[in-house]
């Protein structure tokens, strides 16, 4: 697994059993986003946006205390079919390993009115995202970032918002095992939400389900649904898996 020394900026590699404690970033994808290849390339204007997320998430994560932060577009090298194939099914388990989880809305202003229905902060993209589904579930703790990167609510004290927004059940919020879940409520929890790539609809989902399998882009979004169903039945005699359908189906 790599990780960013909050420090120097650097990434720094360590195997699973010899993993320092780590904050996580949760985001949605922007224009300019850095890679892992761009890391040793140097600073260019073009990924400016993406160096700011960089350099404030390493800078709270390091005031909150942590030596090493976590953020997929660098710490993941996604030109390697491999390596994302097994990011992608670990993903849930280092979301969940971490100390804690900084969620970063940059369609959210500071001043944002929580008690509103109708906020910034409840129309925020990252609500509607499939990989954020997870990346909500799976911290013990997750903190929510305006624009500015100031902190504007914790998932655990705003636990009803959170359940509004979602239709999650508190109880799963907190940390109650998923498997407690039924199988057609779990999928439930993706209906409303998108991924730029088909299949990865299903495939945000294998944490969830704790269910590992090959990705294969191309299967589309039915194809990659139906594996899951098939994986998911192996495991499981819950019959509630039968009532769910793609749209594509």
């Amino acid at each position: 697994m790599r990780l960013i020394n909050t420090t120097t900026k650097v990434l720094e590699e360590f195997e699973t059993s010899d993993t320092p404690p780590y904050a996580i970033l949760s985001h949605t994808w922007t224009n300019g986003e850095i890679t892992y290849l761009d890391l040793g390339k140097g600073r260019t204007p073009d990924k400016a946006n993406g160096y700011a997320k960089l350099d404030n998430g390493c800078r709270v994560a390091a005031a909150a205390g942590y030596d090493y932060f976590w953020i997929d577009t660098c710490c993941i090298d996604k030109t390697n079919n491999a390596e994302l194939s097994e990011a992608i099914n670990s993903m849930f388990q280092w979301y969940r390993q971490a100390e804690i989880c900084f969620a970063y809305l940059a369609d959210v202003p500071e001043n944002v009115d929580l008690a509103s229905a109708d906020s910034a902060f409840s129309h925020s993209r990252w609500f509607t995202r499939g990989f954020t589904l997870q990346e909500l579930l799976a911290p013990s703790e997750v903190l929510f970032f305006a624009e500015n990167w100031t902190e504007i609510a914790s998932r655990n004290k705003s636990v009803s918002l959170m359940t509004q927004i979602t239709s999650i059940p508190s109880q799963f919020l907190l940390g109650q095992d998923l498997e407690d879940a039924s199988v057609a409520m779990r999928m439930s929890w993706v209906a409303n939400r998108r991924t730029t790539k088909a299949e990865d609809i299903a495939y945000c989902l294998l944490g969830i389900f704790d269910i590992q399998m090959p990705l294969l882009y191309g299967e589309h979004e039915a194809g990659a649904f139906r594996r899951l169903q098939q994986e998911i039945t192996k495991h499981s005699d819950d019959q509630s898996i039968f009532a769910w359908r793609t749209d594509d189906a």
